[in-house]
Order: structure tokens, then sequence, then C-alpha cells
């Protein structure tokens, strides 16, 4: 007779396994404190994720103090970099507006420098033989006639002649004599020829100078300089300039000093002062 076979009972679970398991289950969970509903997380190491703009904007406790002072200084240099650049911006602006009027004043009214020339020179009061010695010193009174040609080439500018204009001879460094031109306007295109009446009172020449005069006469070459200084505003139409100075130096030559002196030779270099 065959024995009968009873079913066994599940095998023991291991008790060790099952403690383990429960610690575990019962160590995942959070604690809290009695009356709060929020968990209190435990010890150990956490990821914190910081937006970005707090951690450039924030600077540690060591730096504030840097940091202040950093963004100081950049609000103070932003209003004067602004300033400069306005003014680098300004100027560049007027110096293109300058030279734009300029380019279209030359082309459109085509400036020409005037001429200016000596066409006759008459003097008086040099008597070089009252002087016996040679190196005694001569003190004269003389007076020259001169006739200045000035020519105005340009077709639509004017030249207005102002008062204050300044007329010398020297012959040497030694001023003979001076005056004055006449004011006048002298329109486009158009030679006018003043005259002008200089003098000079009591003029010392030194021995040196008296004798170097006596021998040009001698050699009928008596050089001079001519010197004007004429202030002038230039008109364009109804406007007209600032006063410029004009300047013009003029080396001549003479046979004698005379009334009846003739120019044996000239040459007249002309100039001007803006400002």
């Amino acid at each position: 007779m065959a024995d009968r076979v009873h079913p066994h009972d599940s095998p023991p679970t291991n008790l060790h396994d099952e403690t383990s398991s429960e610690t575990s289950e019962t160590s995942l969970k959070p604690t809290s404190h009695p009356g709060s509903d929020k968990p209190v997380p435990q010890p150990g190491t956490y990821v914190i994720h910081i937006p970005k703009d707090q951690v450039y904007r924030v600077p540690p406790p060591e730096n504030a103090r840097r940091y202040k002072d950093l963004t100081r200084r950049s609000k103070r240099r932003r209003p004067c970099c602004c300033c400069l650049c306005w003014s680098l911006g300004i100027l560049t602006f007027l110096l293109v507006l300058i030279a734009v009027t300029a380019a279209i004043f030359y082309l459109v009214v085509k400036p020409e420098a005037p001429n200016y020339t000596v066409d006759s020179i008459a003097i008086s009061g040099f008597n070089t033989s009252t002087s016996s010695s040679s190196s005694s010193s001569l003190t004269v009174s003389p007076e020259f006639d001169v006739a200045v040609r000035a020519d105005n080439p340009n077709d639509k500018i004017g030249i207005d002649y102002q008062k204050d204009s300044s007329v010398e001879i020297y012959y040497t460094d030694v001023s003979l004599c001076n005056g004055v031109l006449p004011e006048f306007y002298q329109p486009s295109n158009n030679v006018t020829v003043f005259k002008t009446a200089l003098k000079g009172s009591g003029v010392v020449l030194s021995s040196t100078v008296k004798n170097s005069l006596v021998a040009a006469q001698s050699q009928g070459r008596v050089p001079l300089l001519l010197k004007v200084r004429a202030p002038v505003k230039i008109k364009v139409g109804s406007v007209k300039t600032w006063t410029i100075t004009v300047k013009v130096d003029c080396d001549i030559t003479v046979d004698k000093l005379t009334a009846n002196a003739t120019i044996l030779s000239k040459d007249c270099h002309y100039g001007v002062k803006l400002w």
C-alpha cells in the first residue's frame, strides 16, 4: 500500500532578510516632527541647482566691496566716454562740412591771388655830401612818393582795403620812412594804381650805413626794401569775410636817391595772414 505524501509547507523565510528589508524600508521613509506636515531630510550630501544669473550678480561677501567699486567706476566712465564720442563726432562733422564748403567755393568762385608791384618812386631829403667825415653819422629826413599797382584778376571777388595799413621803406635794416595806404574798394577785374607819400624825420644813419649808401649811389645801384601791410576784407557778392592782412615785400633797386630816380629792378612777394 502506497504511502500518502502530504504537501510540505513553504520553506521558512529567512528571518535576517526580512529584518533587513524592514530596516531599509524604515530608513528610506522620511521622519517628520510632530505637528508638521513637511518631512525633515536626513543628514547627507545634496546637489542644489542655483540659476546662473544669481551666481554672476551676487558676489561672495569677500568680493562685495570690490564689486561695488568696479560698478561705480564703470558708471563714472560711461558719461565721459559718451561726451568724448559726441565731441569727436561733432568735430568730424564740422571738418567735413568746412572741407565741402571750401571745395564748393573754390569750384564756383575760382579765386586768384592779386598782384602787386611798384610803378614809380620819387625820393627827396637825402644829402650825403653834408657830412665831411666818413667816420661820423648822418641825420636825414627822407621823403618817398611811391606809386603801387594793385591788380585784382578775380571775376567774382572784390577787395575792400581797410584802415590801419602801413608802408615802410628800408635800407639794409634801417627804416627810412613810413606811411599808410588810402582806404578804397577794388572791384573784380580791376587794376588800381594808388600813390602814397612816405616821410621820415630825424633818421640817424651810422657811419657804416652812411658810407655804404654813398658807395651804392656812386655805383648807381641803391637797394631798397618796400614793406606793405594792408588789412582787407574779401567780398563775394554781398558777403564779406573777416579782416585779412595782406603782406607785400618788394625788393627795389634805384639808380639814385633823387626825385627823378629810375627803378632798375623790382621783385615783389605776396602773402596773407588769415587771423
